[in-house]
């Protein structure tokens, strides 16, 4: 399709991506009932769908936005960058605020799943509803709207802190997010050794105190300026800087060889280094063990500030005290002084 161009004379080629099973053939099979539409590709997970809509640029995309390997947003992201696409996100109706983020990265619209039997006519008639809406749009239309959302991407940060805390970090880590001034221009990414399922809320929970937007990161999150990433129990956090800017990437623990931590602080400050050079702020917070010490080699290298938590507030002086052994770090710091320096290093002190 060419700009301008609309499909109303074509059948409309459509992928369903779902990694549910029944749920992605109940969405299928009502579209190939419509003889103007042509099911062309049914991919179980982000990744494989994102490779099949560049390979086989459909007409529309069905999408369930909770997938493994890269999840509905991250695709959507990603799709919109590279190649709009009309997409309509399949939905429960428990998921609203999940919704409305995806329509603010470029879907089209919205189909609510049945919660009963008695719903499929319904559903039946909005799937059919939407592919007439795909058949009228105009490409044009979709590549401003797409732009439009990209534009509204927020501003990257001038500078990041990236924190590793172990044993004590989470109230460590509250008291300082807690003290940030919320206008710096500064991203935070923090590496906390937690199991699965905890960081999500422990991530939450410090999103009370802060004047910083806190989250458990997700992969290809955009970092910016007011943001605090956390890195998902058993994963790895690192970022990345590219044509799109910087991003946060989760890692499965297999990328980090011969890292006996996850998430491994290392990872995150090596990564951080690469990215940002001297901009880039390295904290070691309280903990056993010697992770950061490698990442703390790394920053300062590059020309980062890098800091470390005196024995005098730390619950466990392991990590500090490996990181101040290497000779790499700038200043040791008790914890009611963090805040402050992040805060001097984000205005450029």
């Amino acid at each position: 399709m060419t700009a301008g161009q609309t499909l109303a004379r074509r059948p409309v080629r459509a992928m369903v991506v779902d990694d549910s099973e029944q749920g992605g053939r109940l969405v299928a099979d009502i579209l190939q009932g419509d003889p103007g539409v042509t099911v062309v590709s049914r991919p179980s997970d982000g990744e494989q769908a994102l490779t099949e809509a560049l390979r086989l640029r459909p007409d529309a995309i069905f999408l369930d936005l909770q997938m493994p390997r890269m999840d509905g947003f991250t695709f959507l992201r990603i799709l919109m960058d590279r190649q709009p696409t009309p997409v309509v996100v399949v939905t429960s109706r428990g998921s609203k605020a999940d919704v409305f983020r995806a329509l603010e990265l470029g879907a089209l619209d919205f189909v609510v799943r049945p919660s009963e039997p008695g719903g499929l006519d319904d559903f039946r008639e909005d799937l059919l509803a939407r592919i007439r809406m795909v058949k009228a749009l105009r490409l044009d239309s979709l590549e401003r709207r797409a732009a439009a959302a990209r534009s509204e991407e927020p501003e990257p940060p001038v500078r990041v802190a990236v924190i590793g805390a172990s044993t004590g970090g989470p109230p460590a880590l509250q008291r300082i997010l807690s003290e940030l001034p919320g206008d710096l221009p500064l991203a935070v990414l923090v590496a906390q050794h937690m199991p699965e399922r905890f960081t999500r809320t422990f991530a939450e929970r410090m999103g009370r105190t802060s004047a910083y937007r806190v989250t458990e990161a997700e992969d290809g999150d955009a970092v910016a300026a007011g943001r605090v990433f956390v890195a998902p129990g058993g994963r790895h956090l690192a970022l990345e800087r590219g044509p799109g800017g910087l991003k946060a990437r989760v890692l499965p623990a297999s990328d980090a060889a011969g890292s006996r931590y996850c998430p491994s602080i290392d990872v995150l400050f090596e990564s951080a280094a690469r990215a940002m050079g001297d901009r880039v702020c390295a904290l070691v917070l309280t903990g056993m063990g010697h992770d950061g010490r490698r990442g703390v080699e790394a920053v300062k290298a590059a020309g980062g500030l890098t800091l470390a938590e005196s024995e005098e507030s730390a619950v466990v002086y392991g990590m500090p005290e490996e990181a101040i052994a290497t000779g790499g770090v700038d200043e040791v710091l008790g914890l009611e002084r963090m805040a402050q320096r992040i805060a001097r290093f984000a205005r450029g002190g």
